[in-house]
């Protein structure tokens, strides 16, 4: 099995949070494989930046993801470390990577996100991270 470490944030603006449509319509949050000795900060960063579109700031870690699957392309099972990071964004404004796959994305409402998202972890992490947000801004 290959294990991978990845990065990715969980980005709010007000009470709504940035969700993207991958290309099997699956409804995640941004990350990306952590590679040449980055930090998983920066990588977080990196990927909001780079398929979003959005300049963020980390407020705190959120906490770690791990999921496996099955590779076509390599033909083996895949094991995803996630490490995710609570991000706030100055505005809404994003550009959604369709170069990379994305077919949509946009920010929510919190309740609604968790609704949208595909997998189940990910609606726990929303709805944590949330919390989390609110916390770090005081309100």
């Amino acid at each position: 099995m290959i294990v991978r470490n990845c990065a990715g944030g969980i980005v709010f603006c007000g009470d709504k949070v940035f969700l993207l449509k991958n290309e099997k319509d699956e409804w995640v949050l941004p990350k990306g494989k952590i590679r040449d000795r980055r930090s998983p900060r920066e990588v977080a960063l990196e990927r909001v930046e780079d398929e979003a579109g959005i300049t963020a700031e980390i407020l705190t870690a959120a906490g770690d993801t791990t999921y496996e699957f099955f590779s076509v392309t390599r033909r083996q099972p895949v094991c995803n470390r996630v490490h995710w990071y609570v991000m706030k964004a100055e505005n809404t404004k994003y550009r959604i990577a369709f170069e990379q796959g994305f077919r949509d994305g946009d920010y929510f409402p919190v309740e609604e996100a968790i609704e949208k998202v595909t997998y189940s972890q990910d609606k726990s992490l929303v709805r944590v991270s949330y919390e989390k947000y609110k916390e770090e801004l005081g309100i």
